[in-house]
C-alpha cells in the first residue's frame, strides 16, 4: 500500500509539472506583465482554469500527505506564473498607494486606460481637460510647466496654482531623499599613520593608541586635515581661503552635528537650486539695510564693461555707509546705448530703492551718462546727477601728464610736452630693465627690491643686446637733471594723487570734497612755486595752465549738492579749521557756496513756508545761537565726527538734521562698481565663458552681498578670519597698504573702461 501511495503521489507530481511547463511554453499574444488583453482572454481560460485546479490539488495533497523526499509543505514557495499571475492581482492596490504617497500629482489627472507596457496609462488633466499618453514624469512636466519633456504645458494653470503644485512637488522630492539610507566608507586607519608606522619599522598592527588620542580621535582628525589639504593643492586654491568664515562653519556644522551618510551638493545643485536658495537668502539677510535707506539716505552708482563673449554689460550697485550693494547687472547686447536706455533703467533702479531714499547717482563723466543724469534731475528735482571725483582726477592728471597736440590745446601741450618725454623716458627705463635676463638675479639678490610694474608676468626673459638702447637707459640713470625733473613731477603730482587715493573708496566723503580740492589746488601751486624760485605775487605760464585744467574739471563735476554738503559740516564752522588758513571763511560767508547752497533749497523744498523754516534753521545753526549755543555744541564741531555731531546737537533743527545726516554719509566716486567687474571678471572669467548673464548676476550678487554683510559683523576683525577678502597669501598686516595697493585697482585697465563711456568728456 506505501509503494502504491508513493507512487501515486510521483505520477500527480509529474502530472502538476507538466501543466506548469505548458503553461510557460505556450505562446501567448497580447499578455503583458500586469494582466491580459481582452482579445486574448478567451484562449488563456482553459489554461488559467487549469492551473488553478492544478494549485488547489497541489494543495489538497499536501494538507493530506506530504510528497516522500520532498520535505514539509511550503504555503508560500510558488514561482513561476503562478506567482506573477497572483501578484497581478494584488499589486494594483498596493502601487495606488505608492502613488499617492510618493506621486502627489496623480490626484490631478484621470488615468483613462494603460496603453503599454510599464506605467504608461492615457492621461487627461482635471484642469485643462487635455488628453495625453504617458507616465507620471509627462504629468509633473504637464502640471509644473516644464518643457522639454515630450507634453504640452498645462495652460489654465496660473502663477500661485504652479508655486503650490511646485511645493507639493518639492516636499515629496525632499522627503524621499531623507528617506533614501546612504552610506559612506571611511578609512579606519589613517594612510599617513601606515607610512609613518612603516618607515620607522613598526607593525601597523601592533601599533597601540595612547590613551589622549582614543577620546580626541586625532587620528580621523589627520586624516580629515589631509583630505582638506588635497583639495587645495589639486584645484590650486589660494591659502587665504582658509580663513573665509563660510569654509570654517562649514566644517564646524559638520563636525558639531551627526550627519550620517551625508553627502556634498552635486555640480547641478549648487548651479541651481542651491544658487537661487542662496540668493533669496542674502537678500533676507540684506533687509535691515534696504530698512535704514528712509533715514541714511543712499547713492545709486554705474558702470559699463564688456565680458568675456564681448556683451555689453551695466551694473547698478547701491552705496551707504555700510558699504555697497550689488543691485542688478544689465545685458546690453542688441541694444543701443544711448541716454533713453541709460536713464530708463536707472528709473527703474530708484523705483526699486524709492525715489524719496536717493540722494544722488554716479557714474564717469561721460556725455551719454551726463544727459541721461539731467534726464533723471527732472524726473526726480531731489535726485543729483554727480560724476565720479575719481575719475575726473584721472583724467585732470591726463591732460596735464599726457597734454595732445591740438589746436585748441596748443598751449597746453607747448607747456607740458615736456613731461610727456620724461614720462616715455621712464617707460623706456622700465622696458628695458624688465626685459633684460639679469633682473631675476637682481631682485632674487635683495628681497625688498621690487619694480612697479602693470605689465602681465612673462614667463621668459629676453637678452637685450643693442648697445644704443643701453648707452641711452645709462645715460638717463646716470643724467641728475632727468631725476630733478622726476622729482618736480612728483612733487605737483602728489597731492592730487593723495586726493584721488582718499576718495577712490567707498567711505562717505561727500561733505569733504570742496575743502579737499581747494586745498589740492593751493599745494599744488606751493610745489611749482618753490621749484621755480617766485613769490606768490608772480606770474607762473605753465602753473596757469595747471591751474585751468583744474578749475575746468571741477567747473565740469561740481555740483549744488557738494556746496550744500560742505555747508553742513560742523568742523567748518570751528575755530581750530578757520585759524588754520588767515585766508579761510566760514561757509555762510562765501558767496559761491551761499549762492549754490541757495539753489539746492530751492529744488529739496518745492513748499515757500517749508524751505522759510529750513533757512532759520541754517542761520541758527551756522551762527551757533538758539540751541546752537551751548558750549559743548561749539567745543564739539571741531572735534566730533560731522555725522555724530548732527546726531547730538542737531535735534533743534529737525528739518536740517535730516538732510545733514543723508548727505554726511553719501560717497562721492563709482570706484566700487569698477571694482564690482573685478569681480565680475573673476566669475565669468575665459573658463567659464558660456555660463549665461543671469547665472553670472545671480553669482556675483551672492559673492559681492556676502562680502558687504561679513564686514559688518565682529568676527571680520578676528584673527582666525580676520579681513579675510582682502590682500590674499601675503596677508600680514595692512597699517603699511594704501588704499589703491588693497584695492589692486588701475584706472587705466583697459577692462574697467565702460563699454559706452567716453574717458574724453
Amino acid at each position: 500500500m506505501r509503494f502504491r501511495q508513493r507512487q501515486r503521489n510521483q505520477q500527480r507530481a509529474c502530472r502538476l509539472e507538466r501543466y506548469r511547463a505548458t503553461a510557460r511554453t505556450r505562446p501567448i499574444t497580447g499578455v503583458s506583465r500586469v494582466g491580459l488583453a481582452p482579445d486574448t482572454h478567451a484562449r488563456m481560460t482553459p489554461v488559467r482554469r487549469g492551473v488553478c485546479r492544478l494549485r488547489r490539488h497541489r494543495t489538497r495533497l499536501n494538507r493530506k500527505t506530504p510528497l516522500v523526499g520532498l520535505g514539509p509543505p511550503r504555503r508560500h514557495a510558488r514561482r513561476g506564473p503562478l506567482r506573477a499571475l497572483e501578484m497581478s492581482a494584488s499589486s494594483p492596490s498596493q502601487a495606488k498607494e505608492q502613488d499617492d504617497d510618493t506621486k502627489p500629482l496623480w490626484t490631478y489627472v484621470t488615468k483613462i486606460k494603460r496603453v503599454a507596457d510599464g506605467g504608461n496609462y492615457e492621461i487627461k488633466c482635471n484642469i485643462c481637460d487635455f488628453t495625453f499618453n504617458g507616465s507620471y514624469t509627462r504629468v509633473r512636466a504637464h502640471l509644473l510647466k516644464m518643457t522639454g519633456k515630450g507634453v504640452r504645458v498645462c495652460q489654465k494653470v496660473t502663477v500661485v496654482k504652479l508655486i503650490d503644485l511646485k511645493k507639493i512637488d518639492n516636499e515629496v522630492t525632499l522627503r524621499v531623499e531623507r528617506s533614501k539610507t546612504k552610506s559612506v566608507s571611511l578609512p579606519s586607519v589613517s594612510t599617513q599613520h601606515q607610512m609613518d608606522t612603516n618607515t620607522l619599522g613598526v607593525d601597523p598592527k601592533k601599533r597601540k593608541t595612547s590613551s589622549v588620542e582614543n577620546p580626541f580621535n586625532l587620528q580621523a582628525r589627520e586624516t580629515l586635515d589631509h583630505e582638506i589639504a588635497r583639495m587645495f593643492y589639486s584645484l590650486g586654491l589660494p591659502f587665504h581661503l582658509a580663513r573665509n568664515p563660510h569654509y570654517r562653519k562649514a566644517f564646524a556644522y559638520a563636525a558639531n552635528n551627526q550627519i550620517s551618510g551625508y553627502q556634498p551638493p552635486c555640480y547641478n545643485k549648487l548651479r541651481t537650486t542651491l544658487l537661487q536658495n542662496e540668493r533669496r537668502h542674502v537678500e533676507n539677510f540684506l533687509q535691515p539695510i534696504k530698512n535704514a535707506w528712509s533715514q541714511k539716505g543712499v547713492s545709486i552708482v554705474s558702470d559699463g564693461w564688456s565680458d568675456p563673449q564681448r556683451r555689453s554689460l551695466i551694473n547698478l550697485m547701491v552705496v551707504t555707509e555700510s558699504g555697497p550693494m550689488f543691485l542688478k547687472a544689465i545685458d546690453c547686447s542688441n541694444e543701443i546705448k544711448d541716454k533713453d536706455f541709460i536713464a530708463k533703467h536707472m528709473r527703474e533702479v530708484i523705483m526699486e530703492v524709492g525715489h524719496s531714499n536717493v540722494v544722488q547717482i554716479v557714474t564717469d563723466n561721460a556725455a551719454v551718462c551726463k544727459a541721461a543724469g539731467l534726464i533723471i534731475e527732472v524726473e526726480f528735482p531731489s535726485i543729483y546727477w554727480t560724476p565720479c571725483v575719481v575719475h575726473t582726477l584721472n583724467l585732470a592728471l591726463k591732460n596735464i601728464c599726457a597734454a595732445k597736440n591740438t589746436e585748441k590745446n596748443n598751449v597746453a601741450y607747448e607747456e607740458c610736452s615736456w613731461i610727456t618725454q620724461i614720462a616715455d623716458d621712464a617707460m623706456f627705463v622700465k622696458n628695458f630693465v624688465m626685459s633684460h635676463s639679469m633682473r631675476l638675479s637682481i631682485f632674487n639678490s635683495f628681497n625688498s627690491l621690487k619694480l612697479l610694474s602693470i605689465a602681465p608676468t612673462r614667463f621668459a626673459s629676453t637678452i637685450e643686446d643693442d648697445v644704443a638702447k643701453a648707452k641711452f637707459v645709462k645715460d638717463t640713470l646716470l643724467d641728475d637733471k632727468w631725476w630733478d625733473k622726476v622729482d618736480y613731477i612728483l612733487s605737483f603730482t602728489s597731492p592730487i594723487y593723495d586726493v584721488l587715493r582718499r576718495m577712490d573708496t567707498e567711505a562717505s566723503s561727500l561733505h569733504l570734497v570742496y575743502e579737499m580740492w581747494d586745498s589740492m589746488i593751493e599745494k599744488v601751486k606751493n610745489a611749482i612755486y618753490q621749484y621755480e624760485r617766485k613769490e606768490k605775487s608772480e606770474g607762473s605760464t605753465f602753473y596757469e595752465v595747471v591751474h585751468s585744467i583744474l578749475i575746468d574739471r571741477w567747473t565740469k563735476s561740481s555740483t549744488h549738492l557738494h556746496c550744500l554738503a560742505h555747508s553742513l559740516n560742523p568742523r567748518y564752522y570751528s575755530h581750530e579749521w578757520l585759524s588754520e588758513d588767515s585766508n579761510r571763511v566760514p561757509p555762510h560767508q562765501d558767496m559761491e557756496l551761499t549762492r549754490e547752497r541757495l539753489k539746492c533749497f530751492k529744488r529739496f523744498f518745492l513748499d515757500v513756508d517749508v524751505r522759510r523754516k529750513v533757512n532759520i534753521e541754517f542761520a541758527n545753526f551756522s551762527d551757533g545761537r538758539e540751541g546752537f549755543d551751548d558750549l559743548d555744541s561749539l567745543n564739539d564741531r571741531g572735534q566730533m565726527d560731522p555725522k555724530a555731531w548732527w546726531l547730538v546737537h542737531g535735534i533743534n533743527a529737525p528739518i536740517l538734521q535730516k538732510i545733514a545726516l543723508k548727505l554726511l554719509a553719501q560717497p562721492f566716486s563709482s570706484s566700487c562698481c569698477e571694482r564690482n567687474w573685478s569681480t565680475y571678471s573673476f566669475i565669468h572669467s575665459l573658463k567659464r565663458n558660456k555660463m549665461t548673464p543671469h547665472r553670472a548676476e545671480d553669482l556675483v550678487f551672492v559673492h559681492s552681498n556676502l562680502r558687504l554683510l561679513s564686514r559688518n559683523t565682529p568676527q571680520y576683525h578676528q584673527e582666525e578670519t580676520k579681513m579675510w577678502d582682502v590682500a590674499g597669501d601675503d596677508f600680514g598686516s595692512l597699517d603699511d597698504c594704501g588704499i589703491l595697493e588693497i584695492a589692486s585697482l588701475s584706472l587705466d585697465e583697459p577692462e574697467l573702461e565702460g563699454v559706452f563711456f567716453n574717458d574724453d568728456c
